[in-house]
């Protein structure tokens, strides 16, 4: 089975709602700016509609920059991680919080468990392992 296109019952072209969600994401704009500066480029939508798309596309955007970043970190030759733990409390509860962090402090998978002994997620994420 193919893997569904995301953008396929859009009328507004993918670059369009990339350039959209990544300017909302990447620099502190409104939703009302956002729209004033595609409307200069010619790109005529609604604050509301830049929300919606960043509702939709914003988490698939974060995964495959992390993914990204992620190969680029690793085919440096220095490229370090480590397994950080922290205990939090959600609701009176204590909860682990397991968290894959680089060199340079990028948080790479984080992962929240109720039970310390369950071996986390984050950590094979971080190694590359399915």
């Amino acid at each position: 089975m193919a893997k569904p296109i995301p953008f396929q019952r859009f009328k507004t072209r993918p670059e369009s709602v990339r350039l959209a969600v990544m300017l909302y994401i990447r620099f502190p704009l409104s939703l009302r700016s956002v729209e004033d500066l595609l409307h200069e480029r010619g790109i005529d939508v609604s604050h509301e509609t830049v929300r919606f798309w960043w509702n939709r596309f914003g988490p698939m955007f974060a995964v495959e920059i992390r993914r990204n970043r992620a190969e680029g970190m690793r085919s440096v030759s220095r490229w370090r991680w480590h397994l950080d733990e922290v205990f939090v409390k959600v609701n009176g509860e204590r909860h682990y919080l397991w968290r894959a962090v680089d060199h340079r402090g990028e948080v790479l998978e984080s992962d929240v468990r109720g039970d310390r002994l369950v071996y986390p997620d984050a950590v094979r994420v971080a190694l590359g392992a399915s």
